[in-house]
């Protein structure tokens, strides 16, 4: 058990710093040039990637409260409240960076194209529908998440060392797990959609490449290549989601965790948080020339 958790615990160090530095590059290209959509929404992801690491069970930002004298509850319903306010935007931005990318790369023939001069503003009240949404949607949380008491008549479920949750009216709770379900089903399912009309467009490209050229070793555009690192990110989230998903649904119904069960998901669960920004560093030119000029600097 503590062997997983060491590595949960290195896995979220990377993350974090990884997150940290996107972050500090994407800023910094807003503030001092002008702002891109495809930054926007990535420094979004990168922030409420750091967030939902910080916030997870009994880690820094718990530790922060802890320090802070503020009791264990409300140590407990800021952490789950945050953490769950995170998990939410992150399938939403994901979503929206898997449809602003085919929005970008689609022909001028087509029904998408007539978006791409509106796609900033669009963007813009994007994020403040899903902020809203997730802000209002997870407050439920505080009502039924404490500090963990040890009683046993009270059939709460504990989902860290210190919280649990409490049991909720079934009513409640289905429309709840209705709600989350729907919302996450369509998102997910427009991913796969736009990652679908993606892999369509780019095969359509590459024929047509290869069709004007006769050297088959063509070099892919910028925009080929961000089309190609989102659908790898799209794929991996969905995969990850989907398990982390499964765990959870399974735990709720049975209304127990296993510990062993609840650190396997937490390295679920932060896979893709953790590896998307190391793809994105790895396959953005800008911040490989930074590392090329750094590199050569101390060299």
């Amino acid at each position: 058990m503590s062997s997983l958790e060491n590595v949960f615990y290195i896995q979220a160090g990377l993350g974090i710093l990884a997150n940290l530095f996107l972050l500090f590059f994407y800023t910094s290209k807003i503030l001092v040039d002008r702002p891109k959509p495809m930054d926007l929404i990535s420094s979004q992801l990168t922030f409420i990637h750091i967030m939902m690491i910080l916030s997870e069970g009994d880690n820094l930002l718990a530790n922060i409260l802890e320090s802070l004298k503020l009791g264990n509850d409300i140590k407990c319903k800021t952490t789950f409240y945050i953490n769950r306010v995170m998990r939410g935007l992150s399938v939403c931005i994901t979503c929206l960076l898997s449809v602003f990318q085919a929005v970008t790369i689609s022909p001028s023939t087509s029904f998408l194209a007539q978006f791409k001069n509106k796609v900033k503003t669009h963007i813009i009240y994007a994020f403040f529908y899903f902020w809203s949404f997730n802000l209002s949607f997870s407050s439920r949380l505080i009502f039924y998440v404490a500090g963990f008491t040890n009683v046993s008549g009270t059939h709460q479920m504990k989902v860290t060392k210190s919280c649990s949750l409490f049991p909720m009216n079934y009513i409640i709770r289905g429309l709840i797990l209705t709600v989350a379900i729907s919302r996450d089903v369509f998102l997910v399912g427009l991913m796969l959609t736009t990652s679908t009309y993606m892999v369509i467009i780019l095969c359509r490209h590459q024929r047509q490449c290869k069709h004007l050229h006769s050297n088959s070793h063509i070099r892919a555009s910028p925009e080929e290549r961000a089309t190609q690192t989102i659908l790898l990110l799209v794929v991996f989230f969905v995969v990850m989601y989907w398990l982390d998903f499964i765990i959870s649904f399974t735990s709720t119904l049975s209304w127990m965790y296993v510990p062993v069960v609840l650190t396997v998901q937490k390295l679920v669960m932060y896979a893709y948080p953790t590896i998307s920004p190391l793809v994105q560093i790895t396959s953005d030119k800008r911040i490989i020339s930074i590392l090329k000029n750094v590199h050569s600097k101390f060299h």
